[in-house]
């Protein structure tokens, strides 16, 4: 059993949005309930009055209220949400208009400037005369290739306060792999800044862009935000604006926004792309943003004077996600760079000049962090942070120990994890519960969450295939060019009928709580048995000696052996003794199984551009087998070392 590391005072539990919800389901539906627990299997088993209470808790903003809460339950690709409604995405993210601060920007080069709720109001009304005034109209594609900086978000709301869709990705993409992504979609407007920032080092736009526009001919025009210098020229770039003069085009008008059914198109995002073109996934309006809503006040206990901030670029979830906070009044915090730059420590820094209280960040970022020696604890006065979020990979039992001893004593550590598929979470926080060390504290209220044995079945305390059941609002409405629903369908409901399978092996522990193994099309399978590829991380990463690991299993000999390879710390090399000490470490906290056959040290190790590492992709080149889509890699030259190993061949 894992070790309770953190549980809430009673205060906290007091004053929670969680507690205040189940108050509000209390009154309203003549429940008694006391616990989370209680809570939660309400919500998956009475699934259209949970979700009627998030939507009037969350006080969603629509002006023709729904029909009916679903329709069609029983057929998860077939059921509705919120039938009849009509609202605007962008309109629930303004809902407020005051002095208070909306957006704060920072940079590497602590270049630091903010906007409140009237002024973002007031920008989002100019730039969205102007698109209106293109021609832009519901249903058409906006896209963003832009750091993270406030002038993205004004772009997204301005974009979706007409009903056309938003789609970004991260301006380190090379042109191949925005072309992959946009060149889908056929856009009529690109947003791009002149450049970006990354390790002390201003980073060119321009050049990518002009590659980029001449193989999309549906751009009508790119617009260009000033960042890395006050004017850029882009008289090189045809139909090509500056920001400010595009928005001073436009004769002034009021915000309209367009009111549009539940599930009309808000977002397009995109799967990895590792294994291919990546799927264009489009979510709805109101399937996402009450999602969020739910995620963000309830899971995450955000309230109108929170500060929040999530360490992501524009081309993750993570971001969608930030930026839906608007919604609750909260203050953004975006930053642009590396979170290691100009210190390792710098993004603690930063959150405590800003008063950060909750800080969202990778299970990656808070490993490195503690390899560099930071202790927050001792440099920050962080009283304000009540919340630390991570994701995009399992989170050891390591890190957890390093947040409550070297970052903050009394917070809230929320593992979570979803995915782009479902823009949203499977597996989050829980602001009135205990903290136990190498789990996420509980699955998502409404998300009918199990993890499926070999046979089919839900097993508690046992690993399997992480699953949903039951339809939920946030579920992709289409894929794009997918009239059939046939990759749709291939993706998520190929092996278990009417059943969404996510593709992570995990498990539910009896209290509820949910631990990660790793993506289950990369779990290893020596002799037979399923091992996740994380069991073996927590142990290598948590020694010195290494910087980041990658482990893979290798056909051999009718069966799978596991090859573990290393990245080792500068001026340390990999001897008998060492490797000798990585095979007990594994064996003594895991199972004779999880010992690597091989143990290979590595020049780099391969991460997918919001920071994943590619196992597949290791895979398919130890394989001989091609690597599909290195574009969506942000260091495809890594593969290389990993061709021809000599130590393979035996």
């Amino acid at each position: 059993m894992s070790e309770m590391i953190w549980e809430p005072s009673e205060e906290r539990v007091k004053n929670s949005n969680m507690m205040g919800f189940i108050n509000f389901v209390n009154q309203s539906r003549g429940k008694n309930f006391e616990t989370f627990s209680q809570l939660y299997d309400w919500s998956v088993t009475e699934t259209p009055d949970f979700w009627e209470c998030v939507w009037k808790y969350t006080g969603m903003v629509a002006s023709k209220p729904y029909d009916n809460v679903a329709s069609n339950l029983e057929d998860m690709l077939g059921a509705r949400w919120f039938n009849g409604s009509r609202l605007n995405f962008a309109e629930n993210l303004l809902r407020y208009s005051d002095d208070r601060p909306a957006i704060i920007f920072r940079s590497e080069s602590e270049k630091t400037s903010q906007i409140t709720y009237s002024q973002l109001y007031g920008n989002v009304r100019g730039l969205a005369g102007a698109l209106r005034d293109l021609g832009v109209a519901p249903g058409d594609r906006v896209a963003g290739f832009m750091p993270n900086m406030i002038e993205t978000v004004v772009a997204m709301l301005a974009t979706t306060s007409i009903g056309a869709i938003w789609s970004s990705c991260s301006p380190d993409f090379g042109i191949k792999g925005v072309l992959d992504r946009f060149g889908q979609i056929q856009p009529k407007v690109l947003f791009t800044a002149d450049g970006y920032c990354y390790n002390g080092k201003a980073h060119d736009s321009l050049a990518k862009i002009a590659g980029i526009i001449s193989e999309i001919p549906s751009l009508e025009k790119v617009v260009v935000a000033p960042y890395t210098r006050e004017r850029a020229d882009i008289s090189g770039i045809p139909n090509a604006v500056d920001l400010w003069d595009f928005i001073a085009s436009a004769p002034s008008r009021d915000l309209v926004f367009e009111q549009l059914p539940f599930n009309h198109p808000v977002y397009i995002m995109y799967s990895s792309g590792t294994t291919g073109v990546p799927k264009c996934i489009v979510h709805g309006a109101g399937g996402t943003l009450i999602q969020h809503l739910k995620e963000l006040m309830l899971h995450t206990d955000l309230k109108r004077q929170d500060t929040i901030f999530y360490y992501t670029t524009c081309g993750w979830m993570m971001w969608n996600w930030l930026v839906s906070s608007l919604a609750v009044g909260a203050t953004l915090l975006l930053y642009d760079g590396s979170p290691f730059y100009p210190q390792a420590d710098s993004l603690f820094r930063m959150a405590q000049d800003e008063k950060v209280t909750v800080f969202g960040t990778s299970a990656k970022y808070l490993a490195a962090a503690e390899k560099e020696g930071v202790k927050p604890a001792r440099s920050f006065n962080l009283g304000p942070l009540k919340a630390i979020l991570s994701t995009g990979s399992p989170l050891s039992a390591d890190s957890f120990d390093y947040v409550y001893r070297d970052i903050k004593k009394d917070l809230c550590l929320s593992s979570i994890s979803g995915g782009t598929d479902i823009i949203s979470c499977f597996a989050l926080g829980n602001p009135i519960g205990p903290v136990y060390k190498g789990e996420l504290q509980c699955r998502g209220l409404g998300m009918k969450v199990e993890a499926f044995g070999e046979n089919g079945k839900p097993v508690t305390g046992e690993k399997g295939e992480l699953v949903c059941t039951a339809a939920f609002p946030s579920m992709p409405v289409s894929f794009w060019m997918d009239p059939d629903m046939k990759k749709y369908k291939g993706s998520y409901f190929d092996v278990y009928p009417n059943v969404w399978r996510h593709g992570d092996f995990v498990e539910i522990t009896p209290r509820g709580g949910v631990v990660i193994y790793g993506r289950s099309d990369a779990t290893l399978n020596p002799g037979g048995v399923r091992i996740g590829t994380a069991e073996i991380y927590r142990q290598v990463e948590s020694l010195s000696e290494i910087t980041d690991s990658l482990v893979v299993g290798q056909e051999w000999d009718n069966d799978v052996r596991v090859v573990l390879f290393l990245k080792l710390a500068p001026g340390v090399e990999l001897t008998d003794r060492l490797a000798a000490r990585i095979k007990k470490l594994i064996w003594e906290n895991t199972t004779p199984r999880h010992v690597p056959a091989k143990i290979i040290s590595i020049k780099d190790i391969p991460y997918t551009i919001s920071g994943k590492k590619v196992e597949l992709a290791v895979r398919n080149v130890i394989h001989s087998q091609p690597v599909l889509n290195r574009d969506a890699l942000a260091n495809p030259e890594a593969l290389e070392y990993f061709r021809d190993i000599p130590e393979l061949q035996s």
